[in-house]
């Protein structure tokens, strides 16, 4: 079991734990992710590398509490408590490309996981710009922790609270606008997020690579439930990627495939919070 050493929380929903694992650490590249199960009889869930610490054996995980799992996460998962199992680092690094120019974009649960691979980027040399989307000032983070490794840093808000005014697509396009010499674009986030960068970037031929995180069971390419379709053939998103060819995903086909769990996902947490009550009731009755 691995013991949680640190957690921050960004906002209601949003928050970060740092978990004591030194081979993993160790071992872990940017683009990578685990299989986290956070209690017995829970669920796996994959998890994309935020961040490690080879020195301290930390690895850093930012989780979205949107379901059942990850809202069970946010409640029990705080520091000293521990992990009931960890697996990875799994799938392929992000291949560093010698690119001159990158832009590494990240939205919505995407802007964590795509900070090691800019900040890999910078220690290769590239001239290296952020893009990171939020929907208000009060929900901003890591942006000391961008800044640091970007040689520009675009922040992007629903609202216009901070940065400019929009989402990261807009922030892709201004970046795209004023620099006519990008070598590669990386964008992480949800599909709807990933497809627009996508295609903003098709007509000037910038080579686009996203990170993909369909549904998994064992991260292995064993259950087959992570397939995507790319570039007209089926892929496994644990094995042969996270990482592939925007302009070459059927990111419709993704969204649907997301889309068939929502109800089982939806009864899970019913039940789950349905227990929850009915605990509180037995606890307040004695």
């Amino acid at each position: 079991m691995y013991e949680i050493v640190r957690r921050e929380d960004f906002s209601d929903t949003t928050f970060l734990i740092e978990v004591k694992r030194p081979m993993l650490a160790k071992a872990a590249m940017p683009g990578q992710f685990v299989i986290v199960r956070s209690h017995t009889g829970g669920e796996r869930i994959p998890l994309t590398i935020a961040d490690f610490d080879r020195e301290q054996g930390t690895i850093t995980l930012v989780v979205q509490a949107v379901g059942k799992t990850t809202k069970q996460m946010r409640e029990e998962c705080v520091v000293g408590s521990r992990l009931k199992s960890l697996a990875g680092p799994m799938g392929n690094p992000s291949h560093i490309d010698s690119v001159g120019k990158v832009v590494c974009v990240g939205g919505g649960l995407g802007v964590a996981p795509v900070y090691p691979i800019l900040r890999a980027y910078k220690e290769s040399g590239a001239y290296v710009i952020g893009v990171v989307g939020f929907r208000e000032k009060g929900l901003v983070f890591w942006k000391e922790k961008f800044a640091a490794h970007c040689d520009e840093l675009v922040i992007c808000t629903d609202d216009g609270s901070e940065g400019i005014k929009g989402n990261v697509t807009t922030g892709l396009k201004d970046v795209m606008a004023r620099h006519a010499d990008i070598g590669e674009v990386v964008a992480i986030g949800p599909p709807v997020m990933m497809k627009a960068c996508a295609e903003a970037t098709r007509p000037a031929g910038i080579k686009t690579i996203v990170s993909l995180n369909p549904v998994m069971v064992d991260g292995t390419g064993m259950c087959g439930g992570c397939r995507v379709t790319v570039g007209g053939e089926t892929k496994l998103g644990c094995v042969d990627g996270p990482d592939f060819d925007g302009h070459e995903v059927d990111f419709d086909e993704l969204v649907t495939r997301l889309r068939r769990w929502k109800e089982d996902e939806r009864a899970a947490l019913e039940r789950w919070q349905n227990h929850k009550s009915d605990c509180r009731m037995l606890h307040g009755s004695k």
